[in-house]
């Protein structure tokens, strides 16, 4: 009777410890840190269809976003679907679009992550020659395969609290597994 009751308890101590871990990987999951899948074209050549990433979701709470971190945000034509683009406007900036290329407060952003010859048109926001000033509290997004990304060039700016967090790791499939690295911008 005594060996039934220590496995019995044994069994209980077993579950519970399950029932904890469980708890973490959903607090985790659900406050920190969850994957995201890469749905379309708009971030080739870094990141294709199906790959999945994780995304970091507390960063924008201490820290605000950075020029050059690839986010995810809630579209601004439905909240149900998440975008990833790569922040190019910080709140206060001037973006205007020359000959394919983005000048962000007058200086020629270089963007090593641009397949060569990447054409960047204007859209109903952001035309070609004109510029655009960030509010406050918004960030201008684009994607890095311009001519397949709906981005702030089409539907503005996008408000800080959209945001769902910062692509940290690509770790699918595991023969592209690599941090997510920003890029050094002269600006």
């Amino acid at each position: 009777m005594d060996s039934l009751k220590r496995a019995v308890a044994a069994i209980f101590d077993f579950l519970q410890g399950i029932v904890v871990f469980l708890a973490i990987i959903v607090m985790v999951y659900l406050f920190l840190f969850s994957p995201q899948e890469i749905n379309g074209q708009s971030m080739e050549p870094t990141f294709f269809n199906t790959e999945l990433i994780i995304t970091n979701k507390f960063i924008y709470k201490i820290n605000p976003p950075q020029r050059g971190d690839v986010v995810i945000f809630k579209s601004p034509r439905n909240k149900e679907v998440d975008y990833i683009k790569r922040v190019i406007g910080l709140p206060g900036d001037t973006v205007k679009l020359v000959n394919n290329i983005y000048y962000v407060n007058g200086v020629k952003l270089d963007e090593p992550y641009l397949r060569p010859n990447t054409q960047t048109s204007g859209g109903s926001y952001l035309r070609e020659g004109e510029e655009a000033i960030i509010p406050e509290g918004q960030y201008f997004v684009s994607g890095d395969n311009r001519p397949h990304s709906s981005d702030s060039r089409d539907f503005g700016p996008v408000p800080l609290e959209d945001f769902i967090g910062k692509g940290i790791l690509l770790y699918w499939p595991v023969s592209r597994l690599s941090p997510i690295e920003k890029p050094q911008y002269a600006i």
